[in-house]
């Protein structure tokens, strides 16, 4: 089996706040359909879903990785308009971190790898 591309499907709880956010967060939309939104940015895209289950949104993690994590810094705490946590850059020995909670509680890794 040879694998082209994988998407996830991410919850929404309030799903046109969750599609200003990715806008906002640098992502393209498309429309899908009513309860579906499919977002790209470069070669990466995944759905955001018109549903929302608590436990699976707090529960899910998803692994953003960047060229410029000071850049993404920058356009993550310029989002001040969203229901979001953030946590500051941090440096690990294999690169560097921001922890985003998105407006359904899903934590993204925000990542820029050493070179």
């Amino acid at each position: 089996m040879k694998v082209d591309d994988i998407r996830v499907f991410i919850p929404s709880k309030n799903y046109e706040e969750s599609q200003s956010f990715y806008q906002a967060l640098g992502f393209k939309m498309d429309y899908v359909s009513e309860d579906l939104s499919l977002f790209e940015n470069g070669d990466c895209s995944f759905f955001l879903q018109r549903f929302y289950h608590k436990d699976f949104a707090q529960n899910l993690m998803l692994q953003l990785s960047v060229l410029d994590i000071n850049e993404a810094f920058d356009v993550i705490s310029s989002l001040d308009s969203f229901n979001i946590t953030y946590k500051p850059i941090k440096k690990e020995p294999w690169g560097s971190v921001i922890y985003l909670w998105g407006p359904s509680g899903e934590l993204w890794h925000i990542t820029e790898f050493h070179t």
